[in-house]
């Protein structure tokens, strides 16, 4: 099977307090359904998504966290080999905004700071009733350095791209890292010090005398090269006193 065949899974994990919208983002994604009625996630759920990114099959893995805190022991445990990670807070929740942030560090804890994620505001079709302003939302995305998603669920508005984003963002981080591995590694020179050669006869008589100091039957000495040699001073050991 050719390397372009293979099929690149990726595991993201969605995060946030509960009721901001978790569950329903992945069913609109994975399912194309939405519903009304709130049901909280008991621990994890997870739903798959097949698509196709430009020349390349990728299989989206995505992990419906609990938001509850008497879940989070539990959850933790799934955000490792994260490779991908959406960070939802909630246009009428003031709490999930405040959030983000312990979000953003208990993933980290267990993967790295360096997956792609994505921050969400969704249900942006309820502006009414928002308690974030849209300054506050922008300054935080800026400030922690992430892609800012405005969804909604309800209105299937933006929820595709985020997770598009997502699956592209890992694929050019796992062929940079391809790349990196494949560079040749530089080779220094190897500096001579010295010759070294063997000397047929003194084998010969070591062989002859039963001596068997030396290993294979051979003499090796090692001569100083000519570019280790002073050239001004044909004698290199005049200069030394014998005390």
């Amino acid at each position: 099977m050719l390397e372009e065949d293979l099929e690149i899974a990726v595991k993201v994990v969605v995060v946030g307090n509960g009721a901001v919208g978790k569950s329903s983002m992945i069913q609109r994604y994975c399912k194309g359904i939405f519903t009304k009625d709130y049901k909280k996630t008991i621990g994890v759920d997870f739903l798959e998504k097949q698509l196709r990114l430009n020349d390349d099959d990728v299989r989206l893995m995505l992990w419906d966290t609990a938001g509850q805190e008497e879940f989070d022991a539990l959850t933790k445990a799934y955000y490792r080999g994260a490779q991908a990670c959406v960070l939802a807070f909630s246009t009428t929740d003031r709490n999930s905004f405040e959030a983000v942030e312990n979000w953003k560090s208990k993933v980290e804890e267990e993967v790295g700071p360096n997956i792609p994620i994505a921050l969400v505001q969704n249900k942006i079709d309820l502006l009414d009733d928002a308690v974030v302003e849209q300054h506050e939302a922008e300054g935080l995305a800026k400030r922690l350095k992430l892609r800012f998603y405005r969804t909604s669920v309800k209105e299937d508005l933006n929820v595709d791209e985020v997770f598009k984003y997502l699956a592209t963002k890992h694929i050019q981080k796992m062929r940079q890292e391809g790349e990196k591995e494949s560079e040749p590694t530089t080779v220094q020179p190897i500096r001579q010090i010295g010759l070294f050669t063997s000397t047929g006869s003194a084998s010969k008589s070591n062989n002859n005398n039963g001596d068997s100091g030396n290993i294979g039957g051979e003499t090796i000495t090692l001569q100083p090269s000519k570019s280790r040699v002073p050239s001004k001073s044909k004698n290199i050991f005049s200069r030394c006193k014998v005390f």
